[in-house]
């Protein structure tokens, strides 16, 4: 006779980072806008990013590694992720570093895809796949160096990670709604009752 395994409890370590990377949002935000000019301000948001975006890697490797997965992680995990990343590009535009529609492009891409993941959850789960990731990891590279005070002579470094972020950004967009209709065609191969 076998049991199921015990749910992992809500607070954990995993769920902490998840709450912490949450709480850095606003600090964030105060950081860099209170000073966008000031040198050490933008050292102290570039690294407070950079820590926050730590977090995310470390809290999902302990929570596969440790059986630690529960509802709360799963839910606000990628909700605090997309809050950090956002801020950052709003944040950017704001201090008028970064062009208003980077960030509505980057925006509505972001929010789009989760809003669609929710409504294709009755045909299936839409996972993260590898162009997702590289576009995450990029669109992290990006942000931080946009942050920090870069010499003039780096800074056509940030402008090119910037470029393919929001390639990647809208490419793997566009391969999430292929992906979403791919779902959803076999499921409704599979329940022609359902079609209409």
């Amino acid at each position: 006779m076998t049991t199921d395994p015990k749910p992992a409890p809500a607070l954990n370590v995993p769920n902490a980072l998840t709450a912490l990377r949450l709480a850095m949002v606003p600090l964030l935000a105060w950081v860099f806008l209170v000073a966008p000019d000031d040198s050490a301000h933008r050292w102290a948001a570039g690294a407070l990013f950079a820590v926050a975006s730590l977090t995310d890697v470390v809290d999902g490797h302990i929570a596969r590694r440790c059986h630690l997965v529960t509802e709360f992680g799963k839910l606000w995990d990628p909700i605090a992720d997309k809050a950090l990343t956002g801020t950052a590009f709003v944040v950017l535009s704001v201090a008028g570093d970064l062009p208003w529609w980077v960030t509505l492009v980057v925006l509505v891409r972001e929010w789009g895809i989760t809003v669609l993941r929710l409504f294709i959850l009755r045909y299936g789960v839409m996972a993260a796949n590898r162009g997702g990731k590289a576009k995450t990891f990029v669109q992290t590279l990006a942000l931080t160096a946009y942050l920090l005070p870069l010499p003039p002579a780096v800074q056509p470094v940030a402008l090119v990670l910037m470029s393919a972020a929001v390639v990647l950004t809208v490419a793997t967009g566009l391969d999430y709604l292929w992906e979403a209709h791919r779902l959803r065609q076999r499921w409704l191969a599979d329940h022609p009752e359902q079609a209409r």
